[in-house]
């Protein structure tokens, strides 16, 4: 009996041998448990397949939690470099391997890397809370917090703990037992419900087709437009067909060009109802169970409403602060909006069109509109912004404020053959960091434009780590005929992605939790927002919109029309933007769950505000990915909030030289160089002078000889 015994163990042994065996060379074939020996140390996109994902990501919680427990269990007195540091610098393979996973389920997912996200969404929530809710660490970070005064810390260790500490307690740090029992299902639910809410979103985007067989119905389109119609047609097996997308490239220029109605119509119900179609992809539901779980979470933690938990820790504090800017900008807009409205019925009446303006009516006789009045064709615009022009635009305004350059880089792994790399460098030549830009739509990416990190950085003893950051776009594509040339609206949109990528790459602190982008939502936007000033100036145009064909600089007369047309249609441009701000708002500041349906809710949100019929909001619930999908729930408003900063800075280079260079340096330390090191309106003033007037944003949206109330916008 003994010698089976024995027998026994040692098969067992041989058995968990060969386990950890096997588990050594899967170990040795994944590229998140080997040192990235690339250059800059970006991740190994050339080596990196789908199924290296989740035991990365598993085995990074296991790590993290080791190390979390070796914190929170250490028989040391509470410090700073025991407990705090060390929290700050735990979970590197956990990070790793997140920030690769998370940034290509957006930019270059597929059925695989989704369903991975499903199946570890819950892991990670649950690691989260694991943390947070973990009452012996958390008696640590209580004890140092409430001796801060005496430790004797720096701006930046004093600004770690105190985040720490209220990260503790807005994680439900002091919750009771049963409490936690309950957060930890919310915060489960939530995670996998906001993945579903992308996933869906992206498959009734990708899902649809406008094709166009008959040549006549072309009319009015751009040749531009149709020539990369018909590319799009023969990439999807239909030559000699066309295929119009719900990729803004797409969509919306055929919504301001196509003189059929009828198609028009089509396209824009096909838009403006993606996942609202009662089937396997309809987001009604979870945007209701999204927002009532917010609720539910903010009230258990003790706040009024989801808005209320959120704000606190914004520039803006409250739901009411933001609601008084909302509206005080609401009222001139809509009534700028309502005279548009009046003109393009008007317009409409010339063409036999009877009845009420059409949300599918408005972009087409603006533009016409626009000809009109302005003897301006958006068109007449684009050959001058080829991409590759406006990025040497772009790289020219940085380098004339602060003084970096860009090298392109060929021997840089990527992770799609879209991307470019580029290496950044001061003006000495000492590295800054690295910037990928992928620039067009595909059936892997998901809408809109955005900044994002593969790295952060941090400073570890006393060098500076340098960042790795990516802007991700879906602008117009090459078509046979032409490069990528882009609208004015896509220009801006490069130079505001770029601006968030200067946050990320020119930051200079000690933490990364403090790094860069990690700043209140509502003070994010001033970096990327500022930039988008330069994009239309006239010192600046010249430098960049260049003809494609001829190399001829644009002609003055043609940036005199565009500046005259400035204000043009900002009634429309303002009122869409707010009523949606002010949807995400009414979602948010709910002091109970939601019991009407998303499109209810929706309808009588905008009935309350008055919002008229030919416009809807610029995102509807079940595409509201910012808010339901994203990081900016009781957040869109920031794009205003920020607008009063960015427009009331760039006064200071607008009213003195464009390229200020002490402005610019002030700018850069001040600001870009700060990520969350201060609070924001401390680093504003510090910059500025003074707080921000509302003032400049008013004129540059033509909303200036309407009253308002507002003048200042106080932190």
């Amino acid at each position: 009996m003994r010698k089976k015994s024995l027998f026994i163990l040692l098969v067992i042994g041989n058995m968990l041998t060969v386990e950890a065996q096997e588990k050594k060379e899967e170990k040795g074939k994944n590229p998140f448990f080997q040192p990235y020996n690339t250059p800059f140390n970006v991740p190994p996109f050339d080596l990196i397949k789908n199924e290296h994902f989740k035991p990365a990501i598993l085995e990074g919680i296991k790590e993290h939690d080791t190390e979390i427990k070796a914190i929170a269990n250490s028989t040391a007195a509470p410090s700073f470099d025991n407990t705090i540091l060390a929290m700050e610098n735990a979970g590197k393979l956990l990070s790793n391997v997140n920030a690769v996973f998370s940034n290509l389920n957006s930019a270059n997912t597929n059925k695989e890397i989704q369903n991975i996200a499903k199946e570890v969404a819950p892991n990670l929530s649950a690691h989260r809370d694991n943390i947070y809710l973990n009452e012996k660490l958390f008696a640590r970070v209580k004890a140092l917090w409430d001796k801060k005064e005496t430790l004797g810390l720096n701006l930046e260790q004093a600004k770690i703990l105190d985040n720490s500490y209220k990260n503790f307690i807005r994680s439900g740090a002091n919750l009771s037992d049963s409490d936690k029992g309950v957060l930890r299902k919310i915060n489960g639910d939530l995670s996998l419900l906001s993945l579903k809410y992308g996933q869906n979103l992206l498959a009734e985007t990708n899902k649809y087709e406008l094709v166009i067989t008959d040549k006549k119905d072309l009319k009015g389109l751009p040749q531009g437009l149709i020539d990369a119609a018909a590319t799009d047609a023969k990439n999807k097996g239909k030559e000699g067909k066309w295929v119009f997308t719900l990729s803004n490239s797409s969509v919306m220029p055929f919504l301001q060009y196509s003189a059929n109605r009828k198609l028009r119509q089509e396209i824009w119900n096909a838009y403006q109802t993606r996942a609202n179609h009662d089937d396997e992809t309809d987001n009604k539901e979870n945007v209701v169970q999204l927002a009532n779980l917010r609720g539910q979470r903010a009230r258990l933690l003790g706040f009024k409403s989801h808005s209320d938990y959120v704000l606190e820790e914004s520039m803006a504090k409250t739901p009411e602060n933001v609601n008084k800017l909302l509206n005080d900008l609401w009222k001139p807009a809509l009534e700028i909006a309502k005279q548009e409205a009046i003109d393009i019925k008007n317009m409409m009446a010339k063409d036999g069109i009877k009845g009420a303006v059409q949300p599918y009516d408005w972009r087409y006789y603006t533009e016409k509109i626009r000809k009109q009045r302005f003897d301006l064709d958006e068109e007449e615009l684009k050959p001058y912004f080829s991409l590759e022009n406006v990025r040497n635009g772009v790289f020219q305004v940085t380098q004339k404020l602060y003084g970096v350059t860009f090298t392109e880089l060929n021997n840089v792994p990527k992770y799609h053959e879209d991307a470019s790399v580029w290496e950044v460098k001061e003006a000495d030549g000492s590295h800054i960091g690295i910037i990928y830009m992928d620039f067009h739509p595909r059936d892997s990416k998901r809408g809109g434009a955005w900044m994002t990190s593969y790295r952060t950085q941090e400073t570890v003893n006393g060098k500076r780590l340098a960042p790795v950051v990516s802007i991700v776009c879906n602008f117009t594509k090459p078509s046979g005929t032409a490069p990528a040339l882009l609208t004015f609206d896509e220009v801006t949109t490069f130079f505001h992605e770029f601006g968030h990528a200067l946050h990320g790459l020119l930051s200079n602190v000690t933490y990364k939790s403090l790094a860069g982008t990690s700043v209140p939502r509502d003070f994010v936007e001033l970096p990327s927002q500022i930039m988008e000033n330069w994009a239309a100036e006239t010192e600046v145009l010249k430098m960049y919109a260049k003809h494609y064909k001829t190399g001829e600089v644009i002609p003055e007369s043609l940036i005199n029309k565009l500046k005259n047309a400035g204000t043009f249609d900002q009634g429309f441009t303002t009122t869409e933007y707010l009523a949606a701000s002010l949807l995400d708002l009414e979602y948010h500041s709910q002091t109970k769950d939601i019991t009407l349906d998303a499109n209810a809710f929706e309808k009588a949100a905008m009935k309350k505000i008055g919002l008229i019929d030919a416009i809807i909001p610029r995102y509807r619930s079940t595409y509201f990915n910012h808010v339901f999908a994203g990081g900016y729930s009781s957040g869109y408003y920031s794009y205003i909030w920020s607008g009063v900063l960015d427009t009331d800075a760039f006064e200071v280079f607008k009213t003195t030289n464009l390229f200020n260079p002490e402005k610019a340096k002030s700018f850069r330390e001040n600001v870009l160089e700060k990520g969350g090191t201060e609070d924001p309106m401390v680093l504003y003033k510090r910059f500025r002078g003074a707080e921000p007037s509302i003032e400049p944003l008013l004129r540059k949206r033509g909303l200036d000889k309407k009253e308002t109330t507002l003048k200042k916008l106080k932190g």
